[in-house]
């Protein structure tokens, strides 16, 4: 069930009550007390951010100098109550200039509590956009001198976004070249055995935009989903021809995307903020492609000295290039130096960290440059452990090249005035938790 909070306190590192709202009849008006003897004034504080005591759950985080905590006397969503408090910071900093501390909130107690009122229901929350409550909650708070942030001017046409379904863009909006730029940045997550097969492996990825739009405009965006082409041929009963087609996991969406055509059309249709945004998240465990395989071979030549072969080869194609390629070769804690022989790049050894550090600042595609390194090891009496080889790891760049095959079909704008649009794409593949077993 969703949050229902029965009261919400701000308490500052003493424990003193700044302000608070109670909302439900419940709970007790000497529950701040409870919090301050059983977590405040205990080693638990900053331990666990949720804690039950007689019968309530208490939801606490701390923001700058200031304790908020949540009273909740029945079963409720903990990540909810969360993401109500940092989207009810965010809200608050909006109308102090960015600060949000317990200076500004004894300079903006009315408005505080006014806010209070309008962004909980009974104990539910409600809208949160500052946007949005600045069209009606038009006072301004005292802000820090230190904050040079502009004061946000409130936009026309209040009762529309308020009560209709686009509450995240204003109208009027003019600009004189209408551009959609879209970025699909991926991480590859890897766990490789020394004989190069996979472990385990997947792809986290996100689609982000930035747009400037005139108007109201009506976006509707097609990927190489399966689901979504077996959805769009069944709908033109014809077999779409789409190539290679991926399909995608965990999918999360911004609330401007329209859920209901996604769910019986299986398109991304969605009016978008203005400026830049998150248009969803997914995730790709099947049909990966990996832009890099490496093969290690490491020997240890009795005490005093090891040597160490690296090959990483480039798996994409041969006209794309990588950036900021850094392969982290584990070495034991005792090396004294080592010498190096590269076929690309620049190899040294990092005593802070262990490791020998290779760099290639652009790698090719279809390639296969070599690391041979000479280890010196210091001969000591006390280490008999023998030494535990950690993964290899990977830091890496590769533009226009994803992991998952994600590519976009299509970016269709519609507005009624009818202007035309320039669409940019992009594609972003980078190193998550790219790890080879040596």
């Amino acid at each position: 069930m969703p949050v229902a909070a029965s009261a919400i306190y701000f308490l500052n590192l003493r424990g003193d009550v700044l302000i608070n709202r109670l909302y439900r009849d419940d709970v007790g008006g000497n529950m701040v007390d409870a919090f301050r003897t059983h977590i405040m004034q205990t080693k638990e504080l900053g331990v666990c951010p949720v804690r039950q005591i007689g019968g309530c759950s208490f939801f606490y985080m701390r923001v700058s100098n200031v304790y908020i905590v949540i009273v909740v006397s029945s079963n409720a969503n903990v990540a909810c109550a969360f993401k109500f408090v940092v989207e009810a910071v965010s809200l608050f900093k909006s109308y102090f200039g960015g600060a949000f501390d317990e200076d500004a909130i004894r300079n903006n107690f009315v408005l505080i509590y006014e806010l209070l009122d309008e962004i909980l229901d009974f104990g539910y929350p409600q809208n949160l956009s500052p946007e949005i409550l600045k069209l009606y909650i038009t006072q301004e708070g005292v802000r820090s001198p230190f904050s040079s942030k502009p004061v946000d001017r409130p936009a026309p046409n209040a009762t529309l976004q308020v009560t209709g379904a686009v509450g995240w863009r204003r109208e009027g909006l003019v600009y004189k070249k209408n551009e959609v730029f879209l970025d699909i940045v991926e991480s590859v997550n890897l766990l490789m055995s020394s004989k190069g097969s996979v472990l385990r492996c997947d792809v986290t990825g996100k689609i982000l935009m930035k747009c400037f739009l005139s108007g109201m405009p009506d976006l509707k965006l097609g990927l190489n989903d399966k689901i979504g082409l077996e959805k769009e041929s069944q709908i033109k009963s014809r077999p779409t021809k789409s190539g290679k087609t991926i399909e995608l996991d965990d999918v999360t969406f911004h609330q401007c995307v329209n859920l209901t055509r996604f769910n019986s059309e299986k398109t991304v249709s969605f009016v978008p903020p203005d400026g830049e945004f998150e248009l969803m998240k997914y995730r790709i465990t099947e049909g990966v492609n990996l832009p890099f395989r490496v093969l290690p071979t490491i020997k240890e030549l009795g005490r005093t000295r090891m040597e160490v072969n690296v090959k990483v080869k480039s798996v994409f194609g041969a006209k794309m290039f990588a950036l900021g390629v850094v392969i982290k070769i584990p070495v034991p804690k005792q090396t004294a130096k080592a010498n190096f022989q590269v076929t690309s790049g620049r190899a040294k050894y990092n005593p802070s960290i262990d490791c020998l550090v290779w760099k290639i600042r652009k790698f090719p595609g279809q390639t296969e440059p070599t690391l041979s390194a000479e280890v010196e090891l210091i001969s000591t009496i006390t280490e008999k452990k023998s030494w535990t080889r950690p993964p290899i790891q990977m830091e890496f760049q590769v533009p226009m090249f994803t992991a998952s095959g994600l590519r976009v079909r299509f970016l269709k704008v519609w507005e009624k005035s009818g202007y035309n649009t320039v669409e940019w794409v992009r594609y972003i593949t980078k190193a998550g938790s790219y790890e080879i077993r040596c």
